[in-house]
């Protein structure tokens, strides 16, 4: 790959990102520095979907990822959800390389700025040092029309990182552009 393809957020990565860890956590070499290892996208479908719907969330998915989603099915029938064994219940994309760092970007540049009243994302971790998010309408993302979507769903995005700590990971993120939401410390010392 040529320098000109390089993602622009890995660029950032790279040539902001892992010298202000280094500096900030003093770290003694550049690969003891955090990174992002790659990012998963769920969406659950229901027990109750015909084929149609489907196809026309894989679809989506796959517009949205940039690549094709994985059908997950269910393990076990449960009688009281009307669930037979075998049955497709959702569909997921991991994306690792090239591809994470385009999503990462459309997300935090174009996604995330799109949700009404957006005033930044929750900075809790899962205590690995990985970050979720939950956004209650896919349609934030360009690549898909609200006139298309014929129903509205979830999407769950999971940011693996490096990371050991929490702290580690939401240095990282916040260096990387995640509009983390002030907490009221935050806001009343600057106040």
């Amino acid at each position: 790959m040529s320098k000109d393809n390089v993602p622009p957020l890995k660029k950032v990565y790279f040539e902001q990102v892992v010298p202000a860890l280094m500096a900030s956590r003093s770290y003694k070499n550049k690969h003891q520095v955090p990174k992002l290892e790659k990012i998963v996208l769920n969406t659950g479908i229901g027990a109750d979907a015909d084929k149609n719907m489907i196809a026309d969330t894989a679809r989506d998915m796959a517009l949205i990822a940039g690549q094709k989603p994985l059908l997950n099915k269910s393990r076990k029938a449960i009688a009281n959800f009307k669930l037979k064994q075998g049955q497709v219940v959702g569909c997921s994309v991991t994306l690792r390389g090239d591809n994470m760092w385009h999503f990462l970007m459309r997300l935090l540049a174009v996604a995330l700025p799109t949700i009404r009243d957006f005033r930044g994302v929750p900075n809790k971790l899962d205590g690995q040092g990985n970050y979720n998010i939950g956004i209650a309408d896919f349609t934030i993302f360009p690549e898909i029309s609200v006139e298309s979507a014929k129903r509205h769903m979830g999407l769950d995005i999971t940011l693996v990182t490096s990371a050991t700590t929490d702290d580690e990971a939401r240095e990282l993120l916040k260096l990387l552009g995640m509009p983390f939401r002030r907490t009221e410390q935050a806001a009343a010392k600057t106040a």
